[in-house]
C-alpha cells in the first residue's frame, strides 16, 4: 500500500521569523512540504520559490493544498483573493486584524475553508477547552477569575490575543458572562465578582507566558501555559494545515483541530 501524499503548502511570510520555523519543522516532517514561499523580502535562499505577491505566486501556477500565513494584516486582501480563485484552504497565523479585516476573512470563510486562532499552539488551546469545563465549578464555589500574561519587550499589543482567548474561553463554560477588566488603577472599590481582571507584563525575551488564576478562600487554583520558544505557534500551524486540506468551506479555529 503505498504512502499518502504529503500536504503540499504555500507559506505566506516565509522569509519572517516565523516564516523561517515553519520552513524549518517543515523540512523535517515527512507528511508535509512546501511549494512556495511568498514574501516582499527576497534575501533569504530557499529550497523552494519565493514570490514577492499571491498574485505572482498565481501566475506561476504553483499547485498546493493548503496556504499557512504569518505574514501581516496588510497582505490580507490580495490573499484572500488568491485563496477564493484557487479554492486553497488556509491556516491565518497573523494577527492584529481589524474589525473590517475579521468581517473579510468570515465572508471568505463561506467560499473556502479558514482557520484562524489568537493562538496556534496546541497546549494553550488544550489548555482554554479545560478551563472553559472547570469554570463554571471553581466560579460557583466563590473563586475569582484573573490572568496574567507575559512576552518579550518588543511586544507591541497588550494584552495578548491569548489572554483574551482563554478569557473568552472562562466566560464560555459560565451562564452569565464576567466583565474583562484591564486597569484598575482608577478604582477606589472592592473587587467586584463578576469581573476576570487581565493584566500584561513586557520584559526580556519571554515568548508567551499565561497563567489563569482561580483564587478562592483558602486555596488557588492556576492553569499555566509557558512557551520556551516560537516553535510551538509553528507546530501549531502545521498541525492545522494537515487539518485544513480538503475540508468543506467554513471558518475553522485551533479548537477544531484538537476535537
Amino acid at each position: 500500500m503505498s504512502a499518502a501524499e504529503p500536504v503540499r503548502v504555500i507559506l505566506s511570510g516565509c522569509n519572517g521569523h516565523m516564516g523561517r520555523t515553519v520552513t524549518g519543522i517543515i523540512s523535517k516532517t515527512e507528511d508535509i512540504t512546501i511549494t512556495a514561499g511568498i514574501d516582499p523580502f527576497q534575501g533569504i535562499e530557499n529550497d523552494y520559490p519565493v514570490y514577492e505577491t499571491p498574485e505572482k505566486c498565481a501566475e506561476a501556477g504553483v499547485e498546493s493544498d493548503v496556504v499557512i500565513d504569518f505574514s501581516s494584516p496588510a497582505v490580507l486582501n490580495s490573499l484572500l483573493e488568491y485563496g477564493k480563485a484557487k479554492k486553497l484552504p488556509m491556516v491565518l497565523c497573523t494577527t492584529g486584524y481589524t474589525e473590517e479585516q475579521k468581517a473579510q476573512i468570515e465572508a471568505a470563510s463561506k467560499e473556502i475553508a479558514i482557520l484562524k486562532s489568537a493562538n496556534m499552539s496546541l497546549g494553550i488551546n488544550v489548555l482554554a477547552k479545560l478551563i472553559r469545563e472547570a469554570a463554571a465549578q471553581l466560579t460557583e464555589a466563590g473563586c475569582d477569575v484573573e490572568i496574567v500574561e507575559k512576552h518579550h519587550n518588543l511586544k507591541k499589543d497588550a494584552p495578548s490575543g491569548t489572554a483574551i482567548l482563554l478569557a473568552d474561553a472562562v466566560n464560555g463554560g459560565l451562564a452569565e458572562k464576567y466583565d474583562y477588566v484591564y486597569d484598575r488603577s482608577g478604582r477606589n472599590e472592592k473587587r467586584p465578582v463578576k469581573e476576570i481582571g487581565i493584566s500584561a507584563v513586557r520584559a526580556g525575551t519571554i515568548p508567551g507566558d499565561h497563567d489563569v488564576i482561580f483564587g478562592g478562600e483558602d486555596e488557588v487554583i492556576t492553569f499555566s501555559h509557558r512557551a520556551y520558544s516560537k516553535a510551538v505557534f509553528g507546530k501549531g500551524a502545521v498541525q492545522a494545515a494537515k487539518f485544513l486540506k480538503g475540508r468543506e468551506p467554513g471558518f475553522y479555529t485551533m479548537a477544531d483541530v484538537i476535537g
